[in-house]
């Protein structure tokens, strides 16, 4: 049985820092994977085709985008209307639920965008690998829809478990008004038992990660011992392939496994200890990670790099034109 200890409270001052920091990393998040998800969706208006790797793009900052809506409104609540003197209410369980399942379709999507990569740079020598990854390349617009679907259907059955556990816990409330704190605890272990099945689903897709990463890892090493056998040129295009991929995959792991510790750091916090100082700290590392990401990610893409550059310009030529009309003394008239 869960137990509680002391609770914590926090400062106006705190809370001010924090909110401000929450409104920084959403706007952050927010401008980054908004730009990733334009660039490729005005490709769609223009009836551009898009490749495997923009796909997977897109649907990884759609997914993003919901994980900073998300916990910038877990911010908003832990601010203004959670306190932890009281039980969770309502609608932060649910934000804390919908995070989850945000968080595991971002994973799934980055799954994908490693499996693409092994596809794409490996040279398999095995017939079944072969095979394996021409599969993968020509399927991976079904595994989005797939992974979407599977989204979809997840939010419908948590919310509906959600839901017929809250009617169990009002009714048990009713049964048992008088113990707070034994209310307290059954709310606790209902949302701390979706938050443990949810995150036992996602050690499929990460040890998938971790094995396509290592694969990427090993075929980068012998690449580069073929390059010191037989001399060429040092700006080789599969080198530069591979070390882009790694960097990309490299950063996604680091960031996930800093959002992860955040997270299950963040239940004892929120559970037993009831620090809301604690856990805000942990929601500010858990937003930070995607917006990181998408940053290296921009970096990485070759399109996204050009239409950085044309924004630039874009926006450079528009102010050099609004100094020129300032600077025009029959404009001053």
């Amino acid at each position: 049985m869960l137990t509680q200890t002391s609770i914590s409270t926090v400062s106006y001052e705190v809370r001010s820092t924090f909110l401000f920091i929450s409104v920084l990393e959403f706007a952050v998040g927010f401008l980054t994977n908004a730009f990733i998800f334009l660039v490729n969706f005005w490709d769609i208006v223009k009836r551009q085709p898009l490749n495997n790797c923009d796909r997977v793009l897109l649907c990884l900052s759609i997914s993003r985008l919901f994980l900073h809506g998300l916990l910038f409104l877990n911010a908003l609540q832990l601010t203004h209307f959670q306190k932890m003197k009281e039980p969770l209410n309502h609608s932060y369980q649910a934000i804390i639920m919908l995070w989850m399942i945000a968080n595991q379709a971002n994973l799934w999507f980055a799954t994908c965008l490693s499996l693409l990569y092994c596809s794409k740079l490996i040279r398999f020598s095995h017939t079944f690998l072969i095979c394996l990854a021409r599969w993968v390349s020509r399927k991976i617009s079904h595994m989005l829809l797939g992974i979407i679907l599977c989204s979809c259907i997840c939010t419908i059955i948590c919310v509906w478990d959600f839901f017929s556990r809250l009617h169990f816990t009002v009714t048990t409330v009713l049964f048992m008004n008088n113990n707070t704190r034994l209310n307290w605890q059954i709310t606790d272990l209902n949302l701390f038992y979706s938050f443990l099945v949810c995150y036992m689903w996602s050690i499929p897709p990460f040890l998938l990660f971790l094995v396509t990463s290592w694969m990427l890892t090993v075929s980068l090493g012998r690449h580069m011992r073929t390059m010191k056998v037989h001399i060429r040129d040092s700006r080789d295009p599969s080198l530069e392939a591979h070390i882009k991929a790694l960097k990309s995959l490299a950063s996604f792991f680091c960031f996930f496994v800093m959002s992860f510790c955040a997270a299950l750091i963040s239940v004892p916090l929120l559970f037993l200890r009831r620090n809301k100082i604690g856990v805000m700290v942990c929601v500010g590392i858990m937003a930070a990670c995607p917006s990181g990401h998408a940053a290296i990610l921009i970096s990485s893409n070759a399109k996204l790099r050009r239409a950085v550059t044309t924004v630039l310009l874009w926006a450079q030529s528009n102010l050099k034109v609004r100094a020129d009309h300032k600077a025009d003394p029959r404009t001053l008239c």
